[in-house]
């Protein structure tokens, strides 16, 4: 029941000749397919998720080219995939999401590296750095340097991001050097076209297998004392065969100027900004034809010294536009120039922020002060008033309202599942006290916003219960962790539960069973239920997480014996249940599963059914909760312990009364968290459940027409 990428997968059929329309993520794909890729991997992320998507539900077209696609545990679990690269002619692919991915496929990367790689191996990391971020503000590029593998960022272009896909394959094998390339969010969603070329089946594959393992080398693995030699041909050999490569193909780009004397080196990503910031200074046109030089760098790692020599050697000044910290590209090219005695002015971070996205008004700034110091002649007013324009505007959009416009953080969707267990948390910690809270990222994060502000700490996927292991034995009452299924299997099984077991961690773990790993696209995981047990189901509308018990009998089997599993939107039974754990005399690990079906998911699994109910005339039934507005005494503690966007607030109707009702508006999936929350922590009975009826029974008519009846009655009376 996931999203359908359907006609993406068709995209991926096209041959020789034809044009593809898309988006970049999705030519990236292609590209592999058209280097003769043999397997790919990968977890997903944004923004890469699409490519583990589409490559899973194009699984029959996979299995005809011979490629072989695996949906990975974790990053680690895909990196280590590549170790296929290392014997064998094998060219493979995997994916993940930036710098927090890079991260947890370290010590793979880092074992791939030292012995390097006979067949072709890319990693397709989603550098997601910036505003737009859902991470940490860091770099994938440390990990090049630090490793010795190859970066590519390649210009947002989707001719130029197939064919640095094409190269990056042979230039990891002319070098033997892994290979990273890096793209943003921009460039990962820029949509184009290029001319395609026929996919090519891979000549080792799963339709074409090898008779034999590859011969035994000791020095092919990442095990002193070759380990030594490994770090000398990094520098020797692969390096050296690598510069020659970019050189020969011509992979950095050259854009030539009449403004001779300066000059420009730029990240392949940020050309497109570039291009357009240097256009609000009349020194590039819409076609992207600069009057200032320009090098891009589609390769980043490593720099070719000759080729950025070259470039200096004649020029009054140069500016290098390399987005975050620490300066990476700008330290090497001050290095190499001063080795060489170059002389040439080297601008940066001194007049560029040294953090942040480098956004078109960013760079303009930056450039502001370029062309002012070494362009004299040129005019800079009107990119000057653009600028103060833009900032003018910013400055009166609050002017445009009587009051400031209040926050709006991100939270849960409608009707989630994990909501209601918030709200019981929030109960239960006026019974035992405030409680240390070690969250973790997933949907569930979006607790730590108002009205819950719960979470001491985010520590990595699946790291909440190791996380709380250096507090737990300091507090005086017990910690709770909490990780999302999908948490569970990247790593809280091992690094936590294990751990927690092991040591005999007297905290409480919570664990969200809602079936997928939800904050990534809903993919789906181990514990995710099946397509049988969708089918099977007798009513479509019951939670189907409790057809699969993996999470459960995984924890049985490890040892873990104060287990409680709660359905979450029962949260009088959730708050009795946190109670239990934060105060049960059991010495030990206490996990309490939280049972419920991710809402969008199951949106997506019943709204055919009904759908299809509805044609047939067939009998419908759905729920609808509202308030009372009579009985609203307008406290609002319900929003307070609810957060639920459906539930607010309007003008009280009776005119002696100041204080605003609360409401339901549209958009209520009749989870019933608001009645429940009413119920469990004894607020007023304004809430009413109302059940609306499509193409009822006869019987149903009758009892609604004496119902009527009666109530005219009543009222005459």
């Amino acid at each position: 029941m996931e999203v359908s990428f359907g006609k993406e997968v068709e995209q991926l059929r096209q041959g020789a000749g034809t044009t593809f329309h898309g988006e970049g993520i999705l030519a990236i794909t292609k590209a592999l397919l058209q280097s003769g890729v043999s397997y790919v991997g990968g977890y997903q992320g944004a923004p890469v998720s699409h490519l583990v998507d589409v490559m899973v539900q194009a699984k029959s077209y996979m299995d005809e080219l011979g490629v072989h696609v695996q949906a990975c545990s974790n990053e680690a679990s895909a990196a280590a995939m590549l170790g296929a690269s290392i014997h064998y002619p094998l060219r493979g692919a995997v994916t993940w999401k930036s710098i927090v991915g890079t991260n947890v496929a370290s010590d793979a990367l880092s074992n791939l590296s030292s012995p390097g790689v006979l067949g072709g191996a890319l990693i397709v990391v989603g550098e997601d750095y910036g505003e737009g971020a859902s991470v940490i503000q860091e770099r994938t590029h440390a990990f090049a340097l630090k490793s010795s593998m190859l970066l590519l960022d390649p210009r947002p272009d989707l001719g130029v991001m197939v064919d640095m896909v094409e190269h990056a394959f042979r230039l990891s094998e002319a070098s033997n050097m892994p290979a990273i390339l890096e793209l943003r969010i921009r460039t990962c969603h820029v949509r184009g076209s290029f001319t395609c070329k026929d996919n090519v089946s891979p000549q080792w594959s799963t339709r074409q297998l090898m008779a034999d393992p590859a011969r035994f080398d000791y020095n092919k693995l990442a095990h002193p004392p070759v380990t030594y030699a490994h770090e000398k041909r990094k520098t020797a050999e692969r390096l050296p065969a690598a510069r020659r490569y970019i050189v020969e193909h011509g992979l950095n780009e050259l854009m030539p100027g009449t403004q001779a004397n300066v000059g420009i080196v730029v990240q392949g990503g940020l050309y497109n900004s570039l291009i357009r910031a240097l256009q609000q200074f009349d020194l590039a046109d819409a076609f992207g034809d600069s009057a200032v030089p320009i090098l891009v760098l589609n390769v980043t790692y490593p720099l070719v010294p000759e080729q950025v020599a070259d470039f200096f050697i004649g020029k009054q000044a140069v500016l290098v536009v390399e987005e975050g910290q620490p300066e990476y590209i700008e330290q090497e090219i001050a290095t190499l120039l001063r080795r060489r005695d170059i002389q040439t002015p080297l601008h940066g971070k001194d007049m560029l922020p040294s953090a942040g996205e480098y956004s078109i008004e960013v760079m303009a700034r930056g450039l502001l002060a370029f062309v002012r110091r070494h362009l004299p002649a040129q005019p800079v007013d009107a990119a000057q008033q653009w600028l103060d324009a833009n900032q003018e505007r910013r400055a009166g959009v609050p002017q445009q309202f009587e009051r400031p416009l209040p926050a709006r953080p991100p939270g849960f969707c409608v009707g989630c599942p994990e909501r209601p267990v918030f709200s019981a948390l929030k109960l239960v910690q006026q019974d035992v006290g405030k409680v240390h809270i070690a969250a973790d990222i997933g949907c569930h994060a979006f607790a730590t916003f108002e009205p819950f502000s719960s979470g001491h700490s985010i520590l990595g996927y699946g790291m909440s219960l190791a996380s709380g292991a250096g507090v737990a034995p300091m507090m005086q009452g017990r910690t709770l962790a909490i990780m999302g299924d999908g948490g569970f299997w990247h790593n809280g099984l091992i690094t936590g539960v294990q751990s927690a077991l092991f040591n005999n961690s007297d905290a409480v773990l919570l664990i969200f069973k809602n079936g997928y790993t939800s904050a990534t696209g809903t993919q789906e995981i181990i514990s995710t239920p099946d397509d049988d047990a969708r089918a099977a189901s007798a009513d479509k509308l019951a939670s189907l997480t409790d057809t699969n018990q993996t999470i459960e009998t995984t924890l049985k089997g490890l040892g873990v014996q104060w287990m409680r599993t709660v359905h979450t939107y029962r949260v009088k039974d959730m708050r009795a249940t946190l109670h239990e754990a934060f105060t049960s005399p059991f010495n030990g690990l206490k996990v309490i599963v939280a049972e419920g079906e991710c809402q969008l998911e199951r949106q997506r699994r019943i709204k055919p059914w009904l759908a299809g109910l509805l044609r047939r005339g067939e009998r419908v039934m759905r729920v609808k909760y509202g308030v009372d507005e009579d009985v609203c005494n307008g406290d609002h503690a319900c929003i307070r312990l609810s957060g639920c966007p459906t539930l607010t607030i309007k003008d009280n109707p009776d005119p002696l009364k100041v204080d605003p009702v609360a409401t339901v508006i549209d958009g209520c999936v009749g989870c019933g968290l608001c009645g429940e929350n009413a119920h469990a922590a004894t607020l007023c009975p304004s809430f009413y459940r109302a059940e609306v009826i499509t193409h009822p029974t006869w019987h149903e008519r009758l009892l609604d027409t004496i119902r009527g009846r009666l109530v005219q009655a009543m009222a005459k009376a």
